[in-house]
């Protein structure tokens, strides 16, 4: 029964976040969409949970949707003593189906909304994850380490500003397109990010956040193909993707990159995606943006068939470059990273200095005092990364860690 509910609840899931995409077109108001497709949400997880789904969920969710929409509307109404648009009404009476196409360009609009320079990049991302993923309050306040109450807050303020500056529900023009395109990449790869390492959770991997990230995606790169921006960052997750069979062993223990059984990787998947990436690349005339950089260097892991062999001089100069048009913190530890692998670890060690003292700062820089024989350093290094914020399997693998150089400080 518990498995027959969870199949309810995706199709829910995937289906309402394309109705809601259509729906604030129709109606024009975020909130009496997304309440509406709640309200089906939930009519539908009744209904389905006895009879079944319906041959066409989606037909279902969306008539139900509009009907909620149409009874919230003429509450307003009355309350409000105002007349709304004959035709708006008309239009969500209709009980057939918006084709898919129109679905489809109804969801890239939205996530051009989510992501007007008007609003911050966390407020942009907290709106992208309710609307086009679903997520709840609680779950985008821990994806974004805030609160449940900040993140009500900060949805509710997003939603009033998009009303009162009246932003169009459209894909911006080609001159606007170059200013919202970077937030809007950002908000699909800061999605996959938060599901690559979900916070507080027993999983090392939140596979729905992933796949809703890597669906996203998809859509942009299809519906925006002569963008490269898209593709470079759909070859990026793709190449993650294709080796995350890899990083769990049998028993859901972490496997380092030195130890993963390469033969777990999705090999075809991964000579596509280095395909994908080389066409990104091309197009752009070898004038790489961000994420271009880093599906390179995802190219490079992928492509080397032992840890050995990996061509670490060649992820150091992708780093550097990198960080020379996107300085952040996870590229300076992966520079830090590649350049011990290529230099030896003193190199890395000095490279880390003026890194910001993180959980993941901590970890990396244990790693490297063990390879020069400092194991009492180590092991405070990793009582500090423990001190921090990880998933649960990351933390259970730096338990195991420090046991091990604990033995190596102090043998006896």
């Amino acid at each position: 029964m518990v498995g027959e509910f969870d199949g309810l609840a995706e199709t829910v899931r995937v289906e309402g976040a394309r109705i809601l995409a259509t729906l604030i077109r129709t109606v024009g108001d975020v909130q009496i969409a997304e309440d509406a497709v709640s309200e089906a949400t939930l009519a539908a997880l009744t209904a389905w949970s006895v009879t079944g789904p319906p041959p066409e969920p989606r037909a279902w969710l969306t008539v139900t949707a509009r009907r909620k929409a149409v009874d919230m509307i003429r509450r307003e109404r009355d309350r409000a003593g105002k007349e709304r648009d004959g035709l708006l009404m008309m239009e969500l009476s209709r009980s057939d189906l918006p084709p898919d196409g129109v679905m489809h360009d109804d969801q890239l609009r939205l996530i051009f909304i989510c992501c007007h320079p008007t609003l911050s990049p966390p407020t942009r991302v907290a709106l992208a994850l309710r609307t086009l993923c679903g997520l709840s309050p609680a779950q985008i306040a821990g994806v974004l380490l805030t609160t449940e109450a900040a993140t009500k807050k900060s949805l509710t303020r997003a939603r009033h500003k998009i009303a009162a500056a009246n932003i169009p529900y459209r894909v911006p023009s080609e001159p606007e397109l170059a200013d919202r395109l970077p937030a809007v990449c950002g908000v699909i790869h800061s999605l996959y990010t938060a599901g690559h390492a979900p916070l507080d959770s027993a999983d090392l991997y939140d596979i729905d956040a992933c796949a809703e990230a890597i669906r996203l995606a998809e859509l942009l790169h299809v519906l925006l193909p002569d963008q490269l921006m898209p593709t470079a960052v759909l070859s990026l997750l793709l190449l993650t993707e294709a080796r995350r069979p890899a990083r769990l062993d049998a028993a859901g223990t972490v496997v380092t990159l030195d130890r993963q059984d390469r033969s777990r990787w999705d090999a075809p998947a991964i000579a596509r995606r280095i395909e994908l990436r080389n066409d990104s690349l091309l197009r752009s005339q070898q004038q790489a943006d961000a994420y271009q950089l880093q599906a390179a260097i995802a190219a490079e892991h992928a492509r080397a068939t032992s840890y050995e062999s990996t061509d670490w001089d060649e992820i150091l100069r992708l780093y550097e470059l990198l960080l020379s048009i996107a300085p952040n913190e996870a590229a300076g530890l992966g520079r830090a990273v590649a350049a011990a692998e290529a230099q030896g670890a003193a190199t890395g060690l000095a490279l880390m200095g003026d890194l910001p003292h993180t959980a993941r700062w901590h970890a990396v820089r244990a790693e490297l005092l063990a390879r020069q024989g400092r194991y009492a350093e180590s092991v405070g290094a990793l009582d500090e990364a423990l001190a921090g914020g990880a998933t649960r399997a990351d933390q259970e693998f730096r338990t195991r860690r420090r046991a091990e150089l604990l033995q190596m400080a102090w043998p006896d």
